[in-house]
């Protein structure tokens, strides 16, 4: 149970936005799971093989003040697409460097691929990981930056000052990479 001490007039209130150097960001965090297979083969070692992992991903979404009904962003419609993105594309697949040579046979199989560093197709899923060659666990950070950078975008009435921060990839219970601003202490 909760006492009040001092009346609420009296209370000290941190204020809600900060405009100085160092804004006081409000954040939220979504997270999902999705098992998906990978392999590195320019890496060697046992990475090389096909391999898959339980991968979970963390997307900080953050603003320097609140909206109005006192919200960061409604955590449903951001963590509902990129859900979805990740279930459509990821989850139950493989992901490949678009010149590793088990790519055709996985998708002539009926496999879910989903090729990094493709030139080809310019547009569509695969064009957020066009610049980056091989699915490593910081190149998967990376483009699940972008995604979820986009879902906010597309999100009808998403406020203009809501932005992505870090994304963390686990790919093991051990391992993880991150990409975005970094996240304060």
């Amino acid at each position: 149970m909760f006492r009040r001490t001092a009346p609420a007039e009296q209370a000290d209130r941190l204020p809600l936005t900060v405009h100085n150097e160092h804004p006081v960001q409000h954040s939220i965090a979504i997270e999902h799971a999705f098992d998906t297979a990978h392999r590195l083969p320019e890496l060697g070692g046992k990475c090389a093989s096909l391999h898959g992992h339980s991968w979970r991903v963390r997307v900080v979404v953050s603003a320097i003040s609140l909206s109005s009904d006192f919200t960061v962003v409604e955590f449903g419609a951001v963590k509902a697409g990129v859900r979805q993105w990740i279930d459509t594309h990821l989850d139950h697949g493989t992901m490949l460097g678009h010149r590793d040579p088990l790519t055709a046979p996985l998708a002539a199989a009926g496999c879910k691929v989903f090729r990094f560093g493709s030139d080809q197709p310019s547009t569509g899923p695969e064009s957020l990981a066009g610049d980056l060659a091989w699915p490593t666990v910081e190149a998967v950070a990376v483009l699940l930056r972008r995604v979820s950078h986009n879902v906010l975008r597309d999100l009808p009435g998403a406020p203009p000052h809501v932005r992505i921060g870090q994304v963390v990839v686990r790919e093991t219970r051990t391992n993880s990479a991150a990409y975005g601003p970094e996240e304060p202490a």
